[in-house]
């Protein structure tokens, strides 16, 4: 019973990775994705900066409160 915590290790990873690909497949179709105001836009001639804060605010709050949930689930 010594691989039982690699394979739920290996599981979780795998969860993460098919997270992360529903995510990059249908990121570019959600509308307010990356649009929100408070993201910083700067474009010049022959230059172009794009910083989305607010939207990394917002991931990371959805984020916090999905693992938060997760935990207080478990135990």
């Amino acid at each position: 019973m010594k691989f039982a915590p690699m394979g739920r290790m290996l599981i979780i990873i795998g969860v993460i990775l098919i997270v992360v690909g529903v995510i990059l497949h249908f990121g570019p179709k959600i509308p307010f994705l990356g649009k929100l105001p408070g993201d910083i836009s700067i474009k010049r001639d022959g230059f172009q900066f794009y910083f989305p804060l607010m939207t990394s605010i917002v991931l990371s709050i959805l984020l916090s409160l999905i693992i938060y949930i997760i935990q207080k689930l478990k135990g």
